[in-house]
Formats: structure tokens, sequence, C-alpha cells
């Protein structure tokens, strides 16, 4: 395990290399940590509130942060230099993500909406309403076309990412989502949820594909290896990693994540301790 952080890890995220690992946490910090030693790389500091959630822009070249003071921030993530403080939102920002092409900035918040944002000037692009609760996790499709959002409202929405129009609400879930991603071709979207399941939609109908249940509590964290080869629905829940249907490797309490990220068979976990850890998954489901 990697210590560092004071708090709980809200937040994991890899660089698109996969060489650098980025944490966020109640700590008020956020952290870059060489991916193959675990060293520590960069403390980002300065915020006024925690830190819900963090991410690469494509070329590795750009952080963002999200707060609970309502804001989010955008850092150089070789030098750690500050570049810009992005407010809006009425409440705490609690997801952030880049565009494919790291023009857009998206952030989804507690206020009940996801908002669009120019990368480099800082300017609102467009506000996404809908949900009638707090927007938990955005994210982009591949083509940067799509954004799909969640909430405790209980629905996953897909949304225009140039006009912001409303394209689809997916409904299934008996709990609040917690966390959405979609697949690495853009054609599946897992979402994660308090009712203890995950549910694969067909990211082009909205059509439910699979539902697949949690062993031991909400479904809070979902992601798709990006490679989409090695393993295509790999995530991880409060109990277990797991691919497709097949659980693959139960965590004992201590290793349970409060946050995950997945690059090309690895596995990287935020725990409520503070620390983070590393697993390595190859083909077969063999860990090393």
């Amino acid at each position: 395990m990697l210590e560092g952080h004071s708090g709980w890890v809200t937040s994991v995220a890899f660089s698109p290399d996969g060489k650098v690992v980025l944490s966020g946490s109640y700590d008020k910090t956020v952290r870059l940590w060489d991916a193959v030693t675990g060293a520590p790389l960069q403390i980002l500091e300065g915020y006024s509130g925690s830190v819900t959630s963090v991410a690469f822009s494509p070329d590795g070249k750009v952080a963002v942060s999200g707060l609970y003071d309502k804001t989010f921030r955008l850092w150089d993530a070789m030098t750690g230099t500050p570049l810009q403080i992005l407010e809006g939102h009425s409440g705490w920002v609690t997801s952030v993500a880049f565009s494919p092409d790291g023009k857009v900035v998206l952030s989804g918040s507690n206020d009940k909406t996801a908002r669009l944002w120019d990368a480099v000037t800082g300017a609102p692009l467009q506000t996404l309403k809908g949900h009638s609760g707090s927007v938990t996790s955005v994210s982009f499709s591949p083509n940067g076309k799509v954004v799909v959002s969640c909430s405790y409202d209980k629905t996953v929405r897909l949304w225009d990412a140039v006009t912001g129009a409303p394209l689809q609400i997916l409904e299934g879930h008996s709990g609040s989502v917690a966390s959405v991603a979609f697949s690495s071709d853009g054609k599946v979207i897992v979402s994660g949820s308090y009712d203890k399941t995950f549910r694969l939609w067909d990211a082009v109908t909205g059509a439910p594909l699979q539902t697949l249940k949690d062993h031991w509590g909400p479904a809070r964290s979902v992601a798709f290896s990006p490679d989409g080869k090695l393993m295509l629905s790999l995530f991880v829940s409060n109990g277990w990693i797991a691919e497709g249907q097949e659980n693959i490797l139960w965590l004992p309490p201590d290793y349970r994540p409060t946050s995950v990220a997945v690059w090309n068979g690895i596995v990287v976990l935020g725990h409520s301790s503070g620390s983070i850890s590393f697993l390595k998954l190859l083909q077969g489901s063999m860990l090393i």
C-alpha cells in the first residue's frame, strides 16, 4: 500500500499512458504517484475544501480536481502549477471528466446539474438540467459526442455533449446511482447503485443488457478497462473484483475501496484509511 493521504481517498485516476496515478482526498490534497514504483511525484495543495473527484486530460498534461467548496481546479500535472479555478455550481462538485479531445471539462454537482466548460478559457458552455437529485458521476463517450450522468434520483441520463439536449433516461435501479462509465468502444454503459447492483445498458438504444448483483453492499465504483481487449467489463464492488459476471478476487474489509481506477489490467484502489493499493490482473483472471 502507498501511504501519504491523511484522509479518505475519494477518487483515483490513471494518466492516459498508465504511468502516473492521480488521487484526491478528504485531506484537501491531490497527489500524483509513479504507477510502476509507487514513488510520490507531486502534492497539489491550497484547497479550501475536501477533494471529491480527479481526472487527467487526454494528453496527461493537465489534472482536474473537484471540490466540496463548489469549485473545481485545473493544474499542470507535471509542475503542480495551478491553471484555473472554475466556479458556477451552487453545490459541491462530485465528479469531473475531460472530453476525449481535451477541449471541454465536464462537472457534476449535488446542485442536481452537470456542466460543460471550455478547458482553455474556463468559460461555461452548457448546463445539463433534468436530474431531481444530486449528480454523483459524469463521463464522456469515447467519441465525445455524448455525456452520461447518474444521480441520487435513481436514473442514468444521456445528453448531447454539444447542445446539452437530453437524449435518454435509463431507469431500472431501485436505489441511488453512484457511478457510471462508458466501455472503451462506446457501445455499453455500466452503472453502479446503492441497490447493490451493477447494470449494463446499450449506449445507443438505452436498453438494459445485464444486471450484476453485488455481494456485500452498495456498488459505488465502476470502471471499464480502457484497452477493450483484456477485460471488457472489469469492475470493483465493495467486496469483489469481478470480470463480467465472474467474481475473481475477494477483497478483505481493509482493502475494500472508496474509489477505483483500471488501466490495462492494473487496478488501483483508494481506501478510507488514506492509503492506495495496486493490483495487477493478467488474462485468465490470474493475480500477481
